[in-house]
Parts: structure tokens; sequence; C-alpha cells
């Protein structure tokens, strides 16, 4: 067990490189950060002082190994637009992105493993049919269209929920949430809803499939001629077996609501890290996009290291087959 962890930690380095690499590299064919950052007024010696300052004209293997140096002390720079360190104004955003991430990932999950559930037990049943046509919506849409979908129906016309912003946060420790607060735990229902439709509906589909492939296998319907009890059957054997493939889509899931937070973030205007990804694109800030790129696969790595070992805990096929490897 510890030796399948070193090896994929040092996979896990590895990528975090090729990463580092093809971000640092695709972001110096993406404009000039000078241009943003000085006037028109300014002359060319001003501009290559700014430049030889920053290090950009440096050869490109001694800007890279400085970055990842830097980068691997959590150290990302300064931003070229607002003058701060980046991981100050990452991790100022960080708890929005986070938390957001966070109750649409619940929300994907529980609902999802919910709803997949029912619509495999109770198949033929008008609900069952009811929710995997209402699902096809989670799926056909895109995501900014569900947003301005929702902020129309239950912002505009209801005015039941506010529209943009994250409400009221409070400061716990550094950490600012908006779960304390009314306005805060308002405000993040829609985006939370907009942001893990989509998840959920995956989720769903896929619990669905796997159930009913379980529920027709020979051990279930052994378990049956036992005596045992439907909910004993469905939910001690089925459903147990269907969580293995579930860990895995769902722990992807997770990554990718963190990752594709940008669109659901720029909707309703929610201060998180995509939002401030998004505006570094535009100011072409490359400290900063370079390291929201290596936080989202930073990300990625942790999570499918933890749906790894998930995985090797969940299925016992796994030890056996690792156990009979070394005999």
């Amino acid at each position: 067990m510890l030796a399948y962890i070193i090896r994929r930690i040092l996979q896990s380095v590895l990528v975090m490189l090729v990463v580092a690499l093809v971000s640092f590299a695709l972001f110096r064919f993406v404009g000039d950060p000078i241009n943003s950052m000085v006037g028109q007024e300014a002359s060319i010696a001003d501009r290559e002082a700014l430049r030889d300052q920053l290090g950009l004209n440096d050869p490109f293997l001694s800007q890279f190994a400085t970055f990842v140096t830097r980068a691997a002390q959590g150290d990302f720079g300064i931003s070229y637009r607002l003058q701060q360190p980046v991981m100050e104004l990452i991790l100022s955003r960080l708890p929005a992105t986070l938390e957001l991430a966070l109750v649409s990932g619940v929300l994907a999950f529980v609902f999802g493993v919910g709803f997949g559930v029912y619509t495999a037990l109770r198949r033929n049943g008008w609900v069952s049919n009811t929710i995997m046509t209402v699902s096809l919506i989670g799926v056909s849409l895109p995501t900014f269209l569900i947003g301005v979908l929702l902020i129309w129906v239950f912002a505009v016309e209801l005015q039941w929920l506010p529209s943009f912003g994250r409400g009221e946060t409070v400061e716990i420790g550094g950490w600012t949430t908006g779960f304390l607060t009314s306005t805060g735990r308002a405000s993040l229902i829609l985006p939370a809803i907009t942001l893990g439709l989509y998840q959920m509906t995956l989720i769903m589909r896929l619990v669905r499939a796997e159930m009913l492939e379980v529920l027709r296998t020979d051990y279930i319907k052994f378990a049956r001629a036992r005596g045992l009890s439907n909910r004993a059957v469905n939910f001690g054997h089925a459903l147990k077996n269907t969580m293995v493939p579930v860990i895995t889509i769902t722990g992807l899931q997770l990554g990718s609501i963190i990752a594709f937070a940008i669109i659901t973030e720029t909707v309703f205007q929610w201060p998180g890290v995509g939002a401030l990804f998004i505006n570094s694109v535009r100011f072409v800030d490359v400290p900063v996009m370079a390291a929201y790129l290596m936080m989202i696969a930073l990300v990625f790595v942790i999570i499918n290291l933890i749906v790894d070992l998930l995985y090797y805990a969940v299925d016992p096929r796994l030890r056996v087959d690792r156990a009979a490897t070394r005999h």
C-alpha cells in the first residue's frame, strides 16, 4: 500500500511539471503584458526597463526554472495588473470558489445517487420517467443558459433569491464564509444549482445504469433466494457494488466543478477564483493565469489520488489482485 502511494505521488509530481511547462509556454503567446501595464505615452526605453524588471527578456528555460522553483515554495510572483502577490489574490478568493464547489458537489452527489437509485428500482413508474425526461435539461442546456433562466425565474419574476454576489460573509480565522448569514445562504442557492445540475445528471444516469446491471447479476438473484428483504438486497448488496465506478466519476466531477466554475461565477458575479482568472485573461496577467492552472491541476491530482485510494478500499478485488501479483 505504501509503495502504491509513493508511486502515485511521483506520478502526480510529473503531471504537475508537465502542466507547469505547458501553461507557462502557452501564456508566452497570448499577448504582451507590458501593453496593459503602461500607457501609450510610455517610451520604448521605459517598456524595455519594465520588461527587464519582470524578467521577460530572460531565456525561456531560465524563466521556467525560476517559475517552478518559486511555485514549489508557493510564490507565483506579482500580478501584473493589480501589483499584488498572486498567492494572496488567490487565497482571498479561494473560499468563495471552494464554498460554491462544495455545496454543488454535495447536491450533485446526494440527489444524483438518490434519483439514480429510485429510477432504477422504479424504472417503469411515471415518476421515474418524469425524472429521466427532466434530467435531459441538465445535459442539453449549457451552464450559462441555465443560470440565466434561474435568475429570470427566481430573482426577476418571483424575487425570492438574489441574482448576483455572495451576500454578507463572516470571517473565521482568515476564512470567509457565507454559511453563517441568511443573505450568504440565499446567494449560494442559484449558483450552486446551476453548477451542480450537469454533474447531478451524470451521476444519476451512471447510478441508474450500474444499478440495473447489478440487479441482473446472479449473486443478487441468490440473495433474493436466500430470503433477504428487498432493502437488504437493494442497499446492502446492489448499491454497495454500484458505488465503485460512481466514486471514480464523482471524484472527477468534483474537480470539474472547481475547474469549470468560471462560467457560473461570471454569470452570477461570484467573487471567486474563476472570475479572477477571466479578468486576468483580459489583461494578459500571466502570473495569475499560470497560478490558476497550476491550482486546478493540483486539485485534479489530489482528487485522483484520493479516488484511487477509495477505489482500492471499496473494491476488495483490487487488494486480492495486488496480493496475487506480489506472490
